[in-house]
């Protein structure tokens, strides 16, 4: 059991009232880890942990005021002499008492103490996240996956600096090794995926290839490059609706246009530079409104006819 301070880093503050506490998630993870019990102290209260109010002073008295006219030339030589002066409060024995703290540490207290886990506490970020159609969820510009039953839900995410642990309702459905590197990578797990996609998800291959094949022939064939290029299908999905929003957001036959352009670049055009492509075509000049100009120079110039006479 342990008494802490009523600090922001263990309390979450708003969600604690005078008769309730509630620990930060990652403070009440660390005393899971440890099998421990935190009673954090009251605001203004030294009361609710004497011991430590106590403590503060002797160490002052003892070690602090002790040292204050040496001087140390690294912080190894000053943690040195701290730890000798420490160890020699330790063993001082109690004014009112036939014992000194260390015998009463190792005859009384050691006995009860559990031994520590196998591995240290590592401290985890958590985080909110909802579960794509392509059933992973995004962190720090990684995808995981997880089981495709929770596609469209929100999910709680752990991260640390190795693991990447997805729950759901306070269980875990997934854990994955962290990601770094170049960002966008995918971390899918097979039995994490559907036995049958057209049951189960809103878009897959078959449908990409059918949108592109109403597009033109050039659109299916950057489609098809595209569902092939990652190690599982699924993956390519998100550049595949990319696609589609560019057909909305130009027109089917300018897409077509820039697919053909690509594919005389590469035999797999990515959907970033079919992107390119429009962009920069939006941005060109109108030729046409030119050439219209040059056939009529003067816009107010009027034929015979206009005068009454005839056109030759």
């Amino acid at each position: 059991m342990l008494v802490s301070d009523n600090c922001t880093t263990a309390v979450n503050h708003k969600k604690s009232d005078w008769y309730n506490t509630a620990l930060n998630t990652t403070y009440h993870e660390m005393a899971e880890h440890y099998n421990l019990a935190i009673l954090p102290a009251r605001v203004r209260k030294p009361k609710d942990k004497p011991n430590v109010e106590g403590a503060v002073g002797k160490i002052s008295t003892w070690i602090t005021a002790a040292l204050r006219n040496e001087q140390f030339f690294s912080l190894a030589e000053l943690n040195a002499s701290i730890r000798e002066k420490l160890d020699a409060y330790n063993a001082r024995k109690f004014q009112k008492k036939e014992c000194s703290r260390l015998s009463l540490f190792l005859g009384e207290e050691m006995p009860l103490l559990a031994p520590l886990p196998a591995t240290p506490f590592e401290l985890a970020e958590w985080k909110q996240a909802t579960v794509q159609f392509n059933y992973h969820i995004a962190v720090d510009r990684m995808f995981y996956s997880v089981p495709y039953q929770y596609i469209k839900n929100k999910v709680d995410v752990r991260i640390t600096d190795t693991t990447v642990e997805i729950f759901y309702n306070h269980n875990r459905i997934a854990s994955h090794r962290r990601l770094y590197g170049r960002s966008g990578q995918y971390s899918t797990v097979t039995e994490h995926m559907p036995q049958e996609h057209q049951k189960y998800l809103e878009w897959n291959g078959d449908r990409f290839r059918k949108w592109a094949d109403s597009i033109g022939i050039n659109t299916s064939k950057v489609v098809n490059a595209i569902l092939t290029s990652g190690r599982i299908e699924q993956q390519s999905y998100r550049s595949c609706m990319g696609l589609l929003k560019l057909a909305e957001k130009h027109s089917p036959e300018k897409l077509e246009q820039a697919c053909a352009t690509a594919l005389s670049y590469s035999g797999k055009p990515s959907y970033k530079s079919i992107k390119n492509l429009l962009v920069a075509a939006k941005d060109e000049p109108d030729t046409g409104s030119e050439s219209s100009q040059a056939v009529k120079p003067h816009g107010i110039t009027r034929g015979a006819r206009y005068y009454g006479g005839k056109q030759s």
